[in-house]
């Protein structure tokens, strides 16, 4: 009969943007790639990671969507129905997913308890079944040390790791920022962490196609150089693609603005404006690979939030970041430290402007002193981290498929 390939859950709220659901393709597309072979199985909290999924060949259950306020509150974005009720209802749903899949491990990302506490009855399951190995996976920042400390208590996020997690896994290099020290960790859960680095994003060109020929005609824009602005999922990135809109870009330069699939239609529609009266200006919404857009790019102009800084970091682009800072300051946080490693420029979202992009943009790019190189071994290190895992479970039925093999050739 032979041991099964180990089954992976990967569970992403979801609230905000397209950064949780594309880290975890990329992972589950790289376990599924490692020795391990893992079959996964992808459970996220908006409609739109189905056809992210899709097109990485990774299952995924799309869970009836909240939306976050700019006040950091929850809402149904597309139900109407109470909060409380939907919450109940994706938390079943992921409960009934997960039991009827039966996986090995389950790897949650950022949020320990899901959202609004949405996994606490799923968790309590696993740990009364005893051998699904559960991981805690975290961006390297969450938020101001203060705010996240605040709600860790309130939420009695360290308690649930203590009790449900066997591993933290961090996708973050600590001389970057190292959430243990900043978020005053107890040595309960730096016990149990790993840092395994940032996620290395070019294996996505390795297993996609590239679609500028496709894109290519619709945007007419002449040969020439290329400036980039990449808004991540777009609900709040209108004030920056209107800045670089109407930025003045270096002679023979084309810009392309990435508006993603969030961005009000009201907005979106100004830009096209825009670019119908300038001959080197094009407007995209959703890419379904925007990373080969990025790789063809000779500037990045983007908010920074971590898949953004992990597509800056693996292409080795000069970049603008233009982070937000509400509802959390995870953006400016990332960005600073960034900057302050030689690896970024950046600009306040308060002093952003035309011209300021029009300045960066006109820079000499000169070699920067980058103090060191960032760790970009992520993805690797968590291949290596769920074997090293599922090493005595899968020891255990290697023995145990002996032992009847033995006794089936002895009757």
């Amino acid at each position: 009969m032979g041991i099964r390939r180990p089954r992976v859950v990967l569970y992403s709220h979801d609230t905000m943007g397209l950064g949780h659901m594309r880290r975890n393709v990329l992972l589950a597309r790289t376990l599924a790639q490692s020795r391990l072979a893992a079959i996964t199985l992808m459970i996220a909290g908006a409609p739109e990671a189905a056809e992210v999924c899709a097109g990485a060949g990774v299952a995924c259950i799309a869970l009836p969507p909240l939306a976050k306020g700019a006040d950091g509150r929850y809402t149904s974005r597309t139900l109407d129905v109470e909060l409380q009720d939907l919450v109940a209802l994706r938390g079943r749903t992921i409960r009934a997913a997960i039991e009827a899949f039966d996986p090995d491990a389950l790897i949650v990302d950022n949020v320990p308890r899901g959202a609004q506490r949405e996994l606490d009855e799923a968790l309590m399951a696993l740990r009364r079944r005893g051998h699904v190995r559960c991981v805690l996976g975290m961006r390297d920042v969450l938020d101001a040390a203060h705010t996240v400390r605040r709600e860790w208590h309130v939420a009695r996020n360290i308690l649930a790791i203590r009790e449900f997690y066997d591993e933290v896994w961090i996708y973050g290099d600590p001389a970057v920022y190292d959430p243990v020290r900043e978020y005053g960790l107890p040595q309960s859960v730096t016990g149990r962490t790993h840092y395994l680095g940032y996620l290395d994003q070019r294996s996505r060109l390795a297993s996609t196609v590239d679609p500028w020929s496709r894109l290519a005609p619709s945007l007419k824009l002449p040969p020439g150089r290329l400036a980039v602005c990449a808004v991540g999922g777009g609900q709040d990135g209108a004030a920056l693609a209107e800045a670089f809109a109407e930025a003045e870009r270096p002679p023979e330069t084309n810009g392309l603005i990435l508006t993603g699939p969030f961005m009000p239609q009201a907005h979106v529609a100004r830009l096209q404006r825009l670019a119908a009266t300038r001959p080197r200006l094009g407007v995209l919404g959703y890419v379904q690979e925007p990373l080969w857009l990025l790789a063809r790019a000779d500037w990045i102009v983007a908010m920074g939030g971590y898949n953004s800084a992990c597509e800056i970091l693996s292409l080795r682009k000069p970049a603008l970041l233009v982070p937000r800072v509400a509802p959390r300051r995870e953006q400016a946080i990332r960005a600073e430290r960034l900057c302050e490693l030689g690896l970024v420029d950046t600009l306040n979202a308060e002093t952003l402007t035309p011209g300021r992009i029009s300045e960066w943009l006109g820079r000499d790019r000169s070699p920067r002193a980058v103090r060191r190189p960032i760790d970009l071994n992520g993805l690797a290190r968590a291949a290596d981290r769920l074997e090293r895992l599922l090493m005595p479970a899968r020891a255990a039925a290697r023995r145990r498929e002996a032992v009847a093999l033995g006794a089936a050739c002895g009757a």
